[in-house]
């Protein structure tokens, strides 16, 4: 499977932006798909994943009610919606393609596909 991430770009505090990733090569339906993001000199972190069905979503604690993931399998695609974003927000973003264990969703190493990172910043 590959994935290709983008949407990523400068935006203000308490601006929008939409990241996707495509994917392709594989049967993209049954994946469940997650974002993580990395800053600068820190670890990947999880930010939200959404289950192969597409009827069970997590949240980031950080994230959780300003994110909202979304998929259309008829599209190969996994969206994040990100809204009042916050300086802290600024990572590289990337897409992630796997079947975790529910234990064990917000584990990087959980998955098996990774998108190449798209950049968010966001200014202060």
């Amino acid at each position: 499977v590959q994935l290709q991430a983008y949407g990523g770009g400068l935006v203000q505090a308490g601006g929008s932006l939409r990241l996707s990733c495509a994917a392709s090569g594989g049967t993209f339906s049954s994946y469940g798909m997650a974002w993580f993001r990395q800053a600068p000199g820190k670890e990947r972190e999880f930010v939200s994943t959404i289950r192969a069905s597409g009827g069970s979503t997590y949240y980031a604690d950080s994230v959780k009610g300003r994110f909202t993931i979304s998929r259309d399998n008829a599209e190969n695609t996994v969206y994040l919606q990100m809204n009042s974003l916050r300086p802290e927000d600024t990572a590289t973003y990337y897409c992630a393609a796997g079947r975790p264990i529910l234990s064990a969703i917000t584990t990087p190493q959980s998955y098996y596909y990774w998108g190449q990172g798209t950049l968010v910043t966001v200014s202060s």
